[in-house]
Parts: structure tokens; C-alpha cells; sequence
């Protein structure tokens, strides 16, 4: 008999229950996309923001250690950097926890070179697109191509460190070459110490920066020309990472005074502590650190980021609410005298509220379902606008949703079911107003 009455009710009611459905249905399709999105947006800004450079620096130990004393960088820092750091151990950044967040790396060593004007000219040795064969088994092209991807080359191409021969190129900064009136093609003459080569140009870029006056050149190259064979300065180092927050802040200060379980939480979490911490064990005599000013901000964009989505989400399930009230609120005036009559023959609160929450969970179920789907069309609509690449469907995403949607239905139907139990079934029977 239940169920009859609820087939009967949702059938000669069918426009509204439609509508109930409709307003359930763009209440879910909102929540599936927001949520859906913001449980894949992190990896897609992560990597928008990786081509304006690395987030994590690495340098030697011993040379980090007497900056931080004398508060020596870049200019007069050279006399106190006596240590470096080990090329052949770069392959071992994609060993740790998180080798698969890291997704770009590069070493570096710089010379100051002089100028056949007798000028003289910083030259930063670095990868291009270096191939590398992994201790996993694995390869992959790393340099300073994917990190300085904002640079604009004005003139010849990058470094090909893939073409033979390419290695012994250079790129020239657009404030040097105009300096020295130089283009991409033409040749320049490098001498540092007693060593001397001449070099083809194959680019001229412009980064809008310090570089701008410098010459970059394969590591090899640089290498040579100061005998450090085999030796970088510092890493560069562009990886996915998890906003901070106050177990990443107290690990990274000292991770030693972490307790075993918060020890083990930041440590399998991407943090760029934690990651740092890792390139530590890997790379002998290294600290690596944060570029603070990119890892803030990409926490910073993807706080704010999800914070708009859940918001967004919050509206929209308020707003679904509140027409869902309209509507079985509507849909209970106008069964008054039914339900006056159930009233009348005996049925309790509890049989006239299970009626009403019935036919509105099963409305909602219809609704929810066909938002979901509507909803995961939004966020491919989404990730192919905004990020160029496909949402990634969540699984965890559906039984959110799901409790979203009962809470907002069942939130929706609370007036309606109170007002269907204050009916007086005699005034309801003989014609008076509810």
C-alpha cells in the first residue's frame, strides 16, 4: 500500500517531481564539476606554474653553509664556493618518494669568462635538453628548455644537446648581444684562465632578467673551460608539490622532533619539505631549499583556487535548497486533502513524513544521477578550457555528492513536512484553508 501511494503521488505529480528532479540535477552537475575539478586542479596548476621556474634549489653543503655566515650570493660569493656538488649523482633525484613530482630538473656551474675586448662576461654552464638514462631503468630530456620556459628567444633557436656537435653552442642574453653587436650564427671567443674556444651562437634570448647579460652554454662546455669535470654548483630542481601547512612548517625546521606517525604523514605527503628532505638523502653533501617566493604562491593560487570551487559549491547546493522547498512545499498544498484524510484514518507523523521523504529521495535519486554525469561534462569542459588537458574522474567524488544531495534534499523538504503535519484533517476535509 506504501508504495502504491508513493507510485500514485510521484505519476499525477509528475511536472513538479520533473522540476524537483531538474533543480536536483544542476545542484549535483555544480558539486560533480567543482569537486571533481578541485581534486584534479592541483597537479594541472602545479604544472601551469612550473614553466616560470623550479621551486626547489640545491647546493652544496659546504658552500650553502658559508653563504649563509657571510651572506655572500652571486657577485663576490665565488671566492668562498669551494664545494660542489657530484653530476653523476643526478639521476638519483628520480629515486626518491616522489620521483614521479618531480618533473624537471637541471644542473648548473658558473665561470667568469674574458671578452676578445677584453670585457668580461659571466657564463652559466647548464643542461638543455639532456638526455638521461635512470638507475630505474627509465630515460628522460632535462635543462633549462622546460625551466626557463618563459624566456622569449628572439633570434636562432636553444640548445640542442641532442644534435651533434650542439654542445660546444652558446646563447647570449639580448642585452649582451646588442652590447657587443652580435647575432645567432655568428661566433664568439671565450677565455677563461689559460683556455680559450671559439663558439657558435645558436640563439640570442630574452628573459627579462639578470641573464639578459650573460652567456649560457651546455654544462659540458663550462666544465671545461674551469677543470671542473664532472662538478655542478647547484640544481634547479621544478617539482609538484602540496600547499604547507603546520605539520610541513614544524618538519621543516627540524624533522627530527616530529613523533613516529607525524614523521611518516610528512614524509609520504608531497611537501616541498619533504621533498627537499629526500633530495638530501640522495645527492651526498647537499641542501636542497625552497624558492619560498614560487612554492607561496602555488600553495597561495591553490588555496584560493579550491576556496572559490567550494564555495561555488556551497551556492549552488543553498540554492538547490532553497527550490526544492518551493516545490514540495507547492506539491504538499496541493495533496492537503490526501494527506488530511491519511491523518484522518490513523496514519502518524512518522508514516506522512516517510511518504513525503520517500517520493522526494527517489525524485532526487533520478536527479542526482543524471547531475553527476551533466556535472563530470562540465569539468572536462573545464580542464580542456582552462588547462588544455582532461579532468580526471574521481571515484571518491560520488559518494560526496550523493550525501551532498540527500542532505540538500532532505534540508529542502524540512518545511514542507512540517507544514504537511500541523494540516488539521478537519478543516483540511471540510474545505478551509490549511
Amino acid at each position: 500500500m506504501f508504495f502504491r501511494m508513493v507510485r500514485g503521488a510521484l505519476f499525477r505529480q509528475k511536472g513538479k517531481m520533473l522540476l524537483i528532479a531538474f533543480t536536483i540535477a544542476l545542484g549535483a552537475s555544480l558539486a560533480a564539476a567543482m569537486l571533481n575539478t578541485m581534486l584534479d586542479v592541483g597537479d594541472k596548476v602545479n604544472m601551469e606554474l612550473k614553466a616560470y621556474g623550479a621551486n626547489i634549489t640545491v647546493k652544496p653543503k659546504d658552500s650553502s653553509l658559508l653563504g649563509t655566515i657571510y651572506d655572500v650570493e652571486g657577485v663576490g660569493g665565488d671566492a668562498l664556493k669551494q664545494a660542489y656538488l657530484r653530476e653523476d649523482e643526478l639521476g638519483k633525484l628520480k629515486t626518491i618518494f616522489w620521483a614521479f613530482n618531480i618533473v624537471d630538473f637541471s644542473p648548473f656551474l658558473n665561470t667568469r669568462a674574458v671578452l676578445p675586448d677584453g670585457g668580461e662576461v659571466e657564463v652559466v654552464g647548464a643542461w638543455f635538453n639532456h638526455h638521461l638514462d635512470l638507475p630505474t631503468g627509465e630515460s628522460l630530456d632535462a635543462g633549462v628548455t622546460g625551466l626557463r620556459g618563459w624566456w622569449d628567444i628572439t633570434d636562432g633557436a636553444w640548445i640542442d644537446e641532442g644534435t651533434p656537435g650542439a654542445d660546444s653552442g652558446v646563447m647570449l642574453g639580448a642585452a649582451l648581444a646588442r652590447r657587443l653587436g652580435l647575432t645567432a650564427g655568428d661566433t664568439l671567443t671565450l677565455a677563461v684562465s689559460t683556455k680559450s674556444r671559439d663558439v657558435p651562437i645558436t640563439g640570442i634570448f630574452d628573459a627579462g632578467g639578470d641573464e639578459d647579460d650573460q652567456v649560457f652554454a651546455s654544462l659540458d662546455l663550462v666544465q671545461e673551460l674551469s677543470g671542473l669535470e664532472g662538478k655542478v654548483a647547484s640544481i634547479e630542481v621544478s617539482a609538484l608539490t602540496t600547499p604547507d601547512n603546520d605539520l610541513a612548517r614544524r618538519a621543516a625546521r627540524n624533522p627530527a622532533a616530529l613523533s613516529a606517525r607525524d614523521y611518516e604523514t610528512w614524509y609520504c605527503t608531497a611537501y616541498v619539505s619533504a621533498i627537499c628532505y629526500q633530495i638530501q638523502e640522495v645527492i651526498t653533501d647537499s641542501i636542497a631549499s625552497a624558492v619560498r617566493r614560487v612554492a607561496e604562491s602555488e600553495g597561495a593560487i591553490l588555496d584560493k583556487t579550491r576556496f572559490l570551487m567550494i564555495l561555488i559549491t556551497a551556492l549552488s547546493l543553498v540554492g538547490s535548497a532553497l527550490g526544492i522547498s518551493n516545490l514540495v512545499t507547492a506539491s504538499v498544498m496541493e495533496r492537503s486533502r490526501e494527506i488530511g484524510l491519511l491523518k484522518a484514518i490513523g496514519a502518524r507523523d512518522r508514516a506522512i513524513t516517510s511518504l513525503v521523504l520517500t517520493e522526494i529521495l527517489l525524485t532526487a535519486l533520478l536527479g542526482g544521477v543524471a547531475g553527476y554525469f551533466l556535472g563530470f561534462g562540465f569539468a572536462q569542459l573545464i580542464g580542456r578550457g582552462v588547462f588544455g588537458s582532461a579532468i580526471e574522474m574521481k571515484v571518491m567524488v560520488i559518494p560526496i555528492v550523493a550525501v551532498l544531495i540527500a542532505l540538500v534534499t532532505f534540508a529542502g523538504s524540512l518545511p514542507a513536512i512540517r507544514m504537511a503535519l500541523r494540516l488539521d484533517p478537519a478543516q483540511v476535509l471540510h474545505g478551509s484553508k490549511a
